[in-house]
């Protein structure tokens, strides 16, 4: 059997250092697509990994030119490479070690291969980050409104419209595009069947959500940052809570669930469950959201429309 060779790669913007297990040598690179084809150029006859921290949008270049050479590549967790770090000893930080750290870390946890992303759900997921975007600076504008003097609020509001219909149009972008692909607008219609789920929240899934309709509910839980931790030790038994996954789509799944709480009728049974235990109410609101996500991974899976028992 042979096993892979790792090669850890430390992402910034301008650069990449990689650290390759199999010659024990470490090289840098620009980071444009010119350089990465050079590199993987180099790569020819040999079964090679890379295995790279999630760096949000400084490893598109790397990750596109990947997939165009049908490169095998680990995206992992900033923070599950840097708790490795340390439980190696290694306190010490540069852009040389943190490449010899991941090549180490793909040999001793061969974490999963990352699955290549669809053209079209790649494109859905830009024009849905650039709105993201967008939103978020038009609530730091109408925020710095309240306390704006009488001669920016002009700016401001002027801003403001300007935002409004930059939004308006890339919220028609992603309809057009999810309408013009068969798969995607199917997704986007089952996923409207349920209770809660708007065009916002079905882009959401379908942008940032690719292993929709093919994991189990508990590791999509786990993956959107829904699925309550332990922390019991001893005869300890101490509160469970939710953290990490994908922020996002968690923000998604929480407003959807908030209308879908005010609905009451496709989830009354969980609520009178929940409210008879005295649970608080934002407690209830993660329970909706985490079945919202079930179902959702229900009706892509089995190419079925939502319908309530």
């Amino acid at each position: 059997m042979i096993h892979p060779v790792y090669i850890g790669c430390d992402v910034a913007k301008a650069h990449l250092d990689f650290f390759d297990a199999g010659t024990q040598k470490y090289i840098r690179i620009d980071n444009n697509p010119t350089a990465i084809g050079g590199w993987l150029s180099t790569l020819e006859g040999r079964e090679a990994h890379v295995i790279l921290e999630a760096t949000g949008r400084y490893d598109r270049f790397l990750c596109a030119a990947l997939e165009t050479w049908r490169r095998p590549y680990c995206r992992v967790n900033p923070a599950r490479a840097r708790d490795f770090a340390k439980a190696t000893g290694q306190l010490a930080k540069t852009d040389a070690i943190d490449a010899w750290l991941l090549s180490r870390m793909g040999e001793t946890l061969a974490p999963p291969v990352a699955a290549p992303l669809d053209p079209a759900r790649r494109k859905l997921s830009s024009l849905h980050t650039r709105r993201d975007q967008l939103v978020a600076m038009r609530q730091q504008e109408r925020l710095r409104l309240h306390t704006a003097d009488p001669l920016e609020c002009d700016s401001i509001a002027r801003h403001i419209g300007w935002l409004d219909a930059e939004i308006a149009a890339l919220e028609k972008d992603c309809q057009s595009h999810v309408r013009e692909n068969g798969m995607l607008n199917e997704q986007s219609i089952r996923l409207r069947s349920i209770p809660g789920v708007g065009p916002v929240t079905a882009f959401t899934l379908m942008a940032h959500m690719p292993e929709l309709g093919g994991s189990s509910p508990g590791a999509l839980a786990a993956l959107a940052g829904l699925a309550p931790f332990n922390t019991d030790s001893g005869i300890h038994r101490g509160q469970r809570h939710i953290r990490g996954g994908r922020k996002r789509v968690r923000d998604a799944l929480y407003m959807a669930a908030l209308v879908a709480y005010r609905l009451k009728s496709p989830f009354a049974r969980l609520v009178q469950a929940m409210q008879a235990k005295n649970k608080p109410f934002k407690v209830m609101i993660i329970a909706i959201a985490r079945k919202l996500l079930v179902i959702a991974n229900a009706v892509i899976r089995d190419k079925t429309m939502f319908k309530a028992a």
